[in-house]
């Protein structure tokens, strides 16, 4: 089986498993689970590993998603304003990169300050 999207005026409205779609009740854009940031991912219970397979329109899509038809990809919601869309991975970044340190902090963005915080 595959999975397809809906969309809308360029927004996903619906994602669904199946063998085909009823085209005529909307457009339905094909989409992969496997694909995050324009990589093929073999993903099993714990680790998310690059496998080299076929990347299938950036990201997998979801709900909220917007359907970009010039970069024939998915993106999803932009998070904050200062957030910039990396071409190459259709995915939002902040201004600042996220610290390093993960294994020690946990960090959340904080937009007022336009900086990382640990919490």
């Amino acid at each position: 089986m595959a999975n397809f999207a809906r969309v809308v005026d360029g927004i996903v409205v619906e994602v669904v498993n199946a063998d085909s779609v009823n085209e005529s009740t909307g457009t339905w854009i094909q989409t992969s689970f496997n694909t995050y940031g324009g990589v093929h991912y073999h993903f099993n219970d714990t680790v998310r590993k690059p496998d080299g397979g076929v990347t299938l329109r950036k990201n997998y899509a979801k709900v909220g998603y917007t359907y970009d038809a010039t970069r024939d990809a998915f993106i999803p919601p932009k998070p904050y304003a200062s957030w910039i869309l990396n071409e190459d991975t259709c995915l939002w970044e902040a201004p600042i990169p996220r610290p390093t340190d993960l294994y020690k902090w946990s960090y959340r963005w904080n937009e007022e300050a336009q900086q990382w915080e640990h919490i």
